[in-house]
C-alpha cells in the first residue's frame, strides 16, 4: 500500500509543476492552449497506446460493457435529478457528468497492479478504453451542453479526433496488424507526453481556485454521487452478476477512484465553468487517499487475488 501511495504521489509531482508554472508566469501559461495541445493532439495517442499494450478476446468484452451499463444506470436519473437540483445550466452540466468520468488510466491501471497484480491490467485497460467513450461521447455532449445548443453540442462530438482514433486502434487490435518497434516507441512517446500534458494542466487550474467559491450544493452533489451512490449501485449490480470475485474487485475499484483530470479538458475547452471542475478534482482526490486503506483491507480479505 505504500508503494502504491509514493507511486501515485510521484506520479502528481507534475500537477505541483503546472501550479508552479501558472504562478510564476500568470497569463503568459495559457491554459486553454494547453487543453487544446491535449484533447487535439496528444490524447489519441494515449488511446492507441493504450489498445496495444493488450489483445482484445470476447470473454474480456464482458467487462467494459458491464462497466459502461453501470455508468448508464445511474447516469439516467442523475441527468434528471440534476434538472430538479441546479437552475445554472453550467452546474447541472457538471452535477450531470464530471462524478462519472473517473481517473481509470492514470491512477486505475496502477493501482490495479498494486491491488491485484499484473493479471488486472487486460480489466483496467478495457475499463479505460470504455471511460473514453464515456468521456468523449456523452462527456463531450453535456459538458457542451452548458454553453453551447443542442445541434453545436452534437458537433462538437464529431470535431474530438479521439474517437476515430480509437477505432482504427480498435481494428489494428482486433485484426492484429503489426507495428513495427518504431511506430511501438512513437504512440508510448505521444501518450506519456499526454498523461504528463494531463497532470499538468491540472495544476494549471488548482492555482488560485478557492474551495470556498464552489456551489455546496454542487460539491456535495457530485462528491456523493461518486463515493456514495455510484459504489453503491455497483457493488448492487455485481452482486447480480456470476464474475469471479476478482474481476467484481477490479469493476469495483475503477468505480472508486476519483475524478478524471479529462475533466478539466471538456470543462476548459467548452467554457463550463473548468475552476469548480478543478475544486471537485482536487476534493475528490484528496479524499480518495484515505479511502485507498479501506478499499485494500475490503480487496484483500473479500476478494480473491490469483497467485
Amino acid at each position: 500500500m505504500i508503494t502504491t501511495l509514493l507511486s501515485i504521489i510521484f506520479v502528481y509531482v507534475f500537477i505541483i509543476l503546472g501550479y508552479m508554472a501558472k504562478r510564476i508566469f500568470k497569463d503568459d501559461m495559457n491554459t486553454k492552449t494547453l487543453t487544446l495541445m491535449s484533447v487535439y493532439f496528444l490524447q489519441p495517442f494515449v488511446t492507441i497506446w493504450g489498445f496495444s499494450t493488450a489483445k482484445l478476446h470476447t470473454e474480456h468484452i464482458y467487462v467494459p460493457l458491464l462497466y459502461l451499463g453501470i455508468i448508464l444506470m445511474v447516469l439516467i436519473p442523475t441527468i434528471l435529478l440534476g434538472r430538479l437540483i441546479f437552475t445554472d445550466i453550467k452546474e447541472r452540466a457538471i452535477f450531470s457528468i464530471a462524478g462519472f468520468v473517473g481517473n481509470t488510466g492514470n491512477i486505475g491501471i496502477p493501482l490495479g497492479i498494486a491491488l491485484f497484480g499484473e493479471e488486472s491490467v487486460i480489466y483496467t485497460t478495457l475499463i479505460n478504453i470504455a471511460n473514453v467513450f464515456v468521456v468523449y461521447i456523452i462527456g463531450v455532449y453535456i459538458y457542451s451542453r452548458g454553453s453551447f445548443s443542442m445541434k453545436d453540442s452534437l458537433f462538437n462530438i464529431v470535431k474530438i479526433p479521439i474517437i476515430p482514433a480509437s477505432v482504427v486502434a480498435i481494428l489494428i487490435n482486433i485484426y492484429d496488424i503489426p507495428l513495427s518497434t518504431q511506430i511501438e516507441e512513437f504512440f508510448k512517446m505521444g501518450a506519456y507526453a499526454g498523461i504528463v500534458l494531463q497532470l499538468f494542466l491540472l495544476g494549471t487550474f488548482l492555482q488560485g481556485i478557492r474551495i470556498k467559491e464552489l456551489h455546496p450544493k454542487l460539491m456535495l452533489g457530485t462528491l456523493s454521487q461518486k463515493f456514495v451512490i455510484i459504489p453503491l449501485a455497483t457493488a448492487l449490480l455485481l452482486s447480480l452478476t456470476d464474475l469471479s470475485l476478482f474481476v467484481q474487485g477490479i469493476i469495483f475499484m475503477e468505480m472508486m477512484v476519483p475524478l478524471a483530470v479529462a475533466n478539466i479538458n471538456l470543462a476548459s475547452l467548452y467554457n463550463c465553468r473548468p475552476k469548480d471542475v478543478t475544486t471537485l478534482i482536487l476534493l475528490s482526490t484528496l479524499m480518495f487517499i484515505p479511502l485507498l486503506f479501506g478499499l485494500s483491507y475490503i480487496i484483500n480479505h473479500y476478494y480473491f487475488i490469483p497467485n
